[in-house]
């Protein structure tokens, strides 16, 4: 099973047997809602990127891509070769580079703002920079989505459609005023497969066998 936008809104109106007006005008928000709930709990292979950019000399910060939530690594790319750069406190970074005049080739990082980062010592020339990130998807309301080709899906609705479905439904439930004890049921079944997506995200999608044996986990 599997949604498109289409289908994904007809089941949160089967579900919770409402086609009234001012439901329907926002179901967007409803599936919006359930999305980022899910994106700020599990980590999916989906929002694991890679993005290049540069420094040039005496530019000690860097842009944030538009879609980043949080950082797994910056890299700085000298002659070919990686050097990892170490995340600090942005206390830190300031203790370390006090004077702007200090210049060399970066070490640290650190998050100066939600759209920059700011990297020490500064730079003495221009280098190429990688960053490995942690990125909001796009979501399915999103009319340019597609997922492996298929248009309007993605991630969330091919992969795990249970879990989108049910973190719908606890958003409609609520804006409905239902029962609160229909509501947890729903917030219930919504936690259950949020357990199974982030057991496959980040377990079985960040390790191999080889290595590290089956994966092991408590089912209660």
């Amino acid at each position: 099973m599997s949604f498109t936008l289409t289908t994904l809104k007809t089941a949160i109106q089967d579900y919770l047997q409402s086609d009234e007006t001012t439901f329907v005008s926002q179901l967007d928000t409803f599936i919006t809602q359930g999305e980022e709930r899910i994106f700020k709990v599990v980590q999916l292979p989906d929002q694991r990127k890679n993005v290049s950019g540069n420094v040039t000399a005496s530019q000690r910060f860097l842009n944030t891509p538009a879609d980043w939530l949080g950082s797994f690594s910056l890299a700085v790319i000298d002659g070919g070769n990686y050097t990892y750069l170490d995340f600090k406190h942005n206390s830190f970074i300031k203790e370390y580079s006090s004077s702007t005049s200090a210049t060399g080739k970066p070490k640290y990082y650190s998050i100066f703002d939600q759209s920059s980062f700011e990297v020490s010592p500064v730079p003495d020339q221009a280098y190429d920079m990688e960053l490995h990130y942690l990125a909001r998807p796009k979501s399915i309301t999103n009319a340019t989505v597609d997922y492996n080709g298929v248009s309007n899906t993605t991630y969330l609705s091919t992969e795990a459609p249970d879990t989108l479905l049910y973190g719908c439904l606890v958003e409609g439930a609520i804006f409905l005023k239902l029962p609160q004890a229909e509501i947890g049921i729903l917030e219930s079944k919504f936690k259950e497969s949020l357990g199974r997506l982030k057991n496959l995200g980040e377990g079985r999608d960040t390790r191999d066998e080889m290595r590290y044996d089956s994966l092991r986990i408590n089912v209660t």
